[in-house]
């Protein structure tokens, strides 16, 4: 079970954090350190244990809330009325001007090289997979990043972004939110980033959501291990 502090971004808007201290056999010595990007619920019950999964792997694990910038204290369920709340607060985010969020997610990862001593990666879930590719490109101190499903990345100029850690990308096959077309498209952009494709719906590593698929996000989340273990420590 972690704890939750709070960060101040460049601006001077202040924010909650989510914080997973390594855990197990790892108790006192970080491997480095894991940002993690909610989907569109908030840092709920979910969001709080797939930090805790990064922890008990060696890793100080931080999910910073993301939606504070225009509502605080959000915790949404995976209901149509969640979404629905959900939808509209990525909307209120990601009308901000520039920088907007990403001053959050730099500090995040300020914080997390500090308070690690080692380097970081970032992984990203939905809405948050988006912001995980787009810290790659524009966030200073990454090692590596990891968006899953990423919902936009693939689209309009999203896919001309060039990211500055390696990225390896989970898409699913059964996606109604991300065009398959789409995802062609970014992997002939980006040559040099891996693509997994699985055979599940979107939201496949959540086992809160319907389109929780076991087989898939354990799969998942051996590559991204290996992938964290091989660039972040």
């Amino acid at each position: 079970m972690g704890t939750s502090i709070q960060l101040t971004a460049a601006d001077g808007f202040s924010f909650p954090v989510y914080v997973a201290q390594p855990s197990g056999s790892y108790a006192g010595k970080a491997r480095g350190a894991i940002v993690v990007v909610q989907e569109i619920f908030g840092v709920n019950s979910h969001i709080c244990a797939v930090a805790d999964g990064y922890a008990e792997q060696g890793y100080l694990a931080l999910a910073l809330a993301t939606f504070e910038r225009a509502k605080r204290g959000v915790d949404l369920g995976y209901t149509q009325e969640g979404m629905g709340e959900g939808f509209a607060l990525k909307g209120a985010i990601e009308a901000l001007p520039a920088p907007g969020l990403m001053q959050d997610i730099q500090a995040t990862v300020d914080h997390a090289a500090q308070a690690s001593g080692g380097k970081v990666g970032i992984v990203g879930y939905c809405w948050g997979g988006l912001i995980t590719w787009r810290s790659a490109a524009l966030v200073n101190g990454l090692a590596a990043a990891v968006p899953y499903y990423g919902g936009g990345m693939t689209l309009g100029d999203e896919p001309a972004r060039q990211p500055q850690c390696p990225v390896l990308c989970h898409f699913s096959d059964r996606d109604h939110y991300i065009p398959m077309e789409s995802i062609q498209s970014f992997q002939a952009a980006h040559p040099a980033v891996p693509v997994h494709m699985y055979a599940a719906d979107h939201g496949f590593n959540c086992d809160q959501r319907a389109a929780g698929h076991a087989p898939s996000a354990a799969l998942a989340r051996e590559r991204t291990l290996a992938f964290f273990a091989q660039h972040v420590g």
